[in-house]
């Protein structure tokens, strides 16, 4: 294969990030925002140093791009999907510094937009694009590091390291498999020079303000986790997590093993032993730690680069390059409804009905271990606006004085995160909640109530401390995950009520300052 020249190279490596932005600008639209996105947005409402479940970076983007691109649900899907277009440009790069050309950039590139792991990653507003994001180029940085023997990169990977850390605590998994993996090659020696240390120094001071708020509030993060290992992460058994990383890249399975085979293996690629290496700390790290099965995707956009170069380099029949992007293609096409957007609610209702008729029901398979009629992430993607016009409709209903006495609370994140962001546009006031990050923005005592706007299924909690209580429809759409939810105007309340906030919002912040 000729050596790629310089424009060569960059017409392809663009020519793949344009048809990556391509794909999602085309079905970004055709869903509500998750219930996710809704709490970051509503972070970047309240910028600080630290929040209940993540770090700060991605509530500085949100508000940046609030400012900048407004906040609808293209341009809020906007950012995920540029990250993931910058993602196949750094692909590229990376196949570039290890010797590929033409035939394994197309590869590379290709395994990474139909990696359903990725498309799914990179429609969704949360972390985890930014996250897998610092951990491609890390990884960049490690081979530059690697290639160049310039200790002076152990800055930028430093540097990067920290903005990871700033964006998702999990890129901490990275950094402590990398390490592991370091010890165990040659490559140790690279440690032994001041840019190491100067590197570290750097990188504490970047995540310093967020580990110094972490302190201050009781290390919120530790709750957090404890919660989860509680609810989620006790029922993780390594054979579930093994099988999820098959499951998450189906299509281009047979090529990221490939690549890691060839890297732990294969003597021409001994030089990059070490991705091989820290690919199987981090994953044993995750088994040991009980981690969620897709804190490991960042892991796979650098292997879809080692895998490109393999099927050039290494795999001498040429045939067996084509069936696999055949493969690729197929399993693609099969399983991209369920990673991608491309349908409408009704169409997608249609393709789940015909997909559990054909016996395949995993997809649809919910936390709570039932069959419904979409996938969770979709459902959670329904009903939000239908919960914050209604919010607004009962609200309405109130004079312009009766307004001045009202509250806002809703249960959970999602439902506070979305009437938070309809009700911007409609002049209601910031919901309440004790869930999530929200109830660092919940004021410590709520004064001259006379009406209280009560989101949740159950009123049992509350309905004997106010005069009257008047029920409306909230999320009626029967397909989303919060069907059935009820709005509840409760008037007059006892003094009673007020003692019971004040005890319930010292109650949870007690939960995680113990």
């Amino acid at each position: 294969m000729n050596k790629v020249s310089k424009s060569e190279f960059w017409y392809l490596a663009i020519s793949f990030a344009a048809l990556k932005i391509l794909i999602h600008l085309v079905t970004n639209t055709n869903y509500e925002l998750h219930r996710d996105a809704f709490l970051y947005l509503a972070q970047g409402e309240h910028l600080s140093w630290g929040y209940l479940s993540v770090p700060p970076l991605n509530a500085l983007l949100s508000k940046g791009l609030r400012l900048i691109t407004g906040d609808s649900v293209f341009a809020v899907r906007l950012f995920p999907t540029l990250i993931g277009s910058v993602s196949v440009i750094i692909i590229n790069l990376i196949v570039k510094e290890m010797g590929g050309k033409k035939w394994a950039m197309i590869l590379a590139s290709l395994a990474f937009i139909f990696s359903p792991a990725f498309l799914r990653s990179n429609m969704l507003f949360q972390p985890v694009s930014l996250n897998q994001f610092f951990w491609l180029t890390s990884f960049y940085f490690i081979i530059r590091l690697i290639n160049t023997q310039n200790p002076k990169f152990w800055i930028f990977l430093s540097i990067n390291f920290a903005l990871g850390f700033l964006a998702k605590y999990s890129i901490v998994f990275l950094a402590l498999g990398f390490f592991i993996s370091l010890l165990l090659t040659p490559h140790r020696r690279l440690i032994l020079n001041k840019y190491f240390l100067y590197g570290i120094l750097i990188g504490l001071v970047i995540v310093s303000p967020n580990i110094f708020w972490q302190y201050q509030n009781g290390w919120p993060v530790a709750y957090h986790m404890s919660l989860l290992i509680d609810k989620h992460l006790v029922n993780v058994s390594w054979s579930e997590f093994i099988l999820d990383q098959l499951i998450m890249n189906l299509p281009v399975t047979f090529f990221w093993f490939t690549g890691l085979l060839y890297l732990i293996f294969y003597s021409g690629l001994k030089k990059y032993r070490i991705i091989g290496f820290t690919y199987l700390a981090v994953i044993s790290l995750l088994i040991i730690m009980k981690g969620k099965s897709y804190y490991s995707i960042g892991l796979y956009s650098v292997l879809f680069a080692t895998g490109g170069i393999v099927f050039e380099k290494y795999v001498h029949y040429k045939i067996l390059t084509y069936l696999n992007l055949a493969f690729m293609i197929v399993i693609t096409i099969y399983m991209l409804p369920f990673s991608l957007t491309i349908y409408g609610h009704e169409r997608m209702l249609a393709f789940c009905e015909k997909t559990i008729e054909r016996g395949v029901d995993m997809p649809m398979r919910w936390e709570d271990g039932e069959i419904h009629a979409l996938p969770q992430d979709y459902a959670d993607m329904i009903g939000w606006k239908e919960l914050g016009s209604n919010v607004e409709k009962v609200y309405n209903t109130l004079s312009d004085e009766q307004k001045e006495h009202c509250y806002i609370y809703a249960e959970n994140y999602g439902q506070a995160g979305a009437i938070s962001y309809y009700g911007q546009k409609s002049g209601l006031p910031d919901p309440i909640s004790f869930h999530g990050s929200f109830i660092f923005w919940a004021p410590d005592e709520i004064k001259d109530i006379r009406y209280f706007i009560y989101v949740n299924d159950n009123i049992d909690g509350i309905k004997d401390y106010f005069e009257e209580i008047k029920k409306y429809e909230g999320i009626t759409n029967p397909y989303a995950r919060e069907r059935g939810l009820p709005i509840y105007l409760c008037i007059n309340p006892s003094d009673e009520f007020l003692k019971l906030y004040r005890s319930r919002l010292a109650e949870e912040f007690a939960r995680f300052k113990q």
